[in-house]
């Protein structure tokens, strides 16, 4: 059915604040149709200003070994000094430090801000911090990679031309450790001290990169949870200490298991005791065909990418992070501190465009749950980069992500339930613009249009591809890609004639009604 066909008349019942109208389909459309109230639609809570955010891998910065990209071709690494041994050399690539002075990338990242940038991750439990710049040593033993002052002094640099605040974890392998095996702060101390010299700040910090996996993160051989509970006595005095204005971020896990797991992070939360001032974890939906050794066919791709089971995994481990939040911690905000469709530098469609439709949803779906901050893992390495990390290409998740930063405000808003299968719909303030309202609409049907009809003078944008896994993206039906002197193309609305709409099947559109007048949003 082509906008501006009327819908005909059919019983309806008000889910929420939304209006599912649910009558026999049309043969050129599919139903039921959804009337929306952008005006009545309720505040649910607020997130963070820099809520949609993003991390560079420590190991981006000193330059080392990390996923490579599927397309890369290259004879895999012997270095068996920087890749664990149980690992593959395969699944990685060497990289040179990134260019964080590139002005594309400066200005790619600028245009997402505010936001936070993390610069953490695995490699960074082993990173020793050279703040004398001799850039041509070896690492001490107990450590498997340099930091210089020069280097992190370009990460601080960065974070101010992208409008983004610094987030970071420190070292806690051998060479961080007395002869007990207990963590002591003379590398964080240094770190910190540099940043603070050179102009930064640490806005937040988690003290391990995931130490429910602290034998892959070079943690002493049987570290457990009350090991992790001696080292956050000593940590958090010294953080509090040392850079009081830092949010102390903790446990920064992955797992969802019980009790029974030696480093759980329920057990690990118990050790630490009531310290963090949020609570922190990863999430990842699973593990990538490098870790897991197994390459999901197209029929398995097609039909898992875009199901409810897949987008919804992340609610399930949101819900098991706030239920220990508010056993150990409550009343203290959620952050995920990395999230991507799968670890281990993501799936082979992760760079496509069908991974939008989950980036987007997540960010709706942890918005309404009040998750304060999300961030992408990563802004530029492998296959789940933002950004193409050769010359930093924009990717259609960061074509995504500019749009979610243009339209949706910080307020979260009601917008019911769409009691469709495969459609999601998501609300927020209008940013920037008074008693606007911001819809997403997120279509994961192949197959099926669907209908919209809302009040209020809208504009919409409406994201498609010739194909889910193809690279290049439309917007309107108009391709999005980077101007000459790289500048970003103009991210226009079209105006509606009419109150009613479609979705395209396979397609992803926000909404931005300016005269929504809705009360909460002014």
């Amino acid at each position: 059915m082509p906008n501006g066909t009327s819908v005909q008349p059919c019983p309806s019942v008000l889910i929420g604040l939304a209006l599912a109208i649910l009558c026999a389909p049309p043969a050129s459309a599919t139903d039921p149709s959804i009337a929306l109230a952008p005006a009545a639609m309720a505040r649910i809570g607020s997130v963070d200003e820099r809520f949609q955010s993003y991390n560079v891998e420590m190991v981006e910065v000193t330059g080392g070994h990390f996923w490579r990209p599927y397309a890369d071709r290259r004879k895999p690494s012997s270095k068996a000094d920087v890749i664990p041994a149980s690992r593959d050399p395969a699944m990685y690539a060497y990289r040179k430090p990134i260019d964080l002075g590139n002005p594309r990338l400066r200005k790619l990242a600028a245009a997402l801000g505010p936001a936070y940038l993390r610069v953490s991750g695995t490699w960074a439990n082993t990173t020793y911090f050279d703040d004398a710049d001799e850039s041509a040593r070896s690492p001490p033993p107990g450590f498997n990679g340099v930091l210089t002052r020069r280097q992190w002094n370009g990460v601080i640099d960065f974070a101010r031309a992208a409008d983004a605040r610094l987030v970071t974890s420190f070292a806690t392998g051998l060479g961080t450790r007395n002869a007990s095996g207990v963590w002591t702060p003379a590398q964080a101390e240094k770190l910190i001290a540099a940043t603070q010299a050179l102009g930064g700040n640490i806005a937040a910090a988690e003290f391990m990169n995931e130490p429910d996996l602290a034998a892959s993160g070079g943690a002493p051989s049987g570290y457990d949870a009350a090991s992790f509970g001696r080292d956050i006595a000593v940590f958090a005095p010294f953080l509090k200490h040392a850079s009081s204005e830092t949010i102390l971020l903790g446990p920064d896990t992955v797992s969802t298991g019980g009790s029974g797991d030696a480093l759980g992070s329920e057990k690990l939360l118990a050790a630490a005791g009531p310290v963090f001032d949020a609570i922190s974890f990863h999430y990842y939906g699973a593990l990538s065909p490098r870790c897991s050794r197994t390459v999901p066919s197209a029929a398995a791709r097609d039909n898992n990418a875009l199901s409810q089971d897949w987008l919804s995994g992340i609610d399930r481990a949101a819900s098991f992070y706030a239920k220990l939040r508010d056993r150990f911690a409550p009343g203290r905000p959620l952050w995920i501190t990395e999230t991507a469709d799968a670890a281990c530098g993501g799936n082979p469609w992760s760079s496509t465009f069908l991974d939008s439709f989950r980036y987007l949803d997540t960010l709706g779906r942890m918005a309404k749950r009040q998750v304060q901050v999300l961030m992408h893992n990563t802004l530029a390495a492998s296959d789940y980069g933002l950004l193409e990390e050769k010359d930093f290409t924009p990717r259609p998740n960061y074509w995504a992500a500019l749009l979610w930063r243009k339209l949706m405000g910080t307020v979260v808003l009601d917008a019911g339930s769409a009691a469709v299968p495969g459609l999601y719909l998501y609300a927020h303030c209008l940013r920037e613009k008074s008693g606007g309202v911001a819809l997403l609409a997120i279509n994961t049907d192949r197959m099926a249009r669907r209908s919209l009809e809302f009040s209020g003078t809208a504009r919409r944008y409406t994201l498609t591809a010739a194909s889910l896994t193809g690279t290049r993206v439309r917007l309107n039906g108009r391709e999005l890609k980077l101007a000459a002197d790289d500048e970003l193309p103009v991210l226009e609305g079209e105006p509606l004639a009419t109150s009613h709409t479609e979705l395209a099947p396979a397609s992803i559109t926000f909404f931005s009604i300016a005269d929504a007048a809705n009360p909460t949003c002014k």
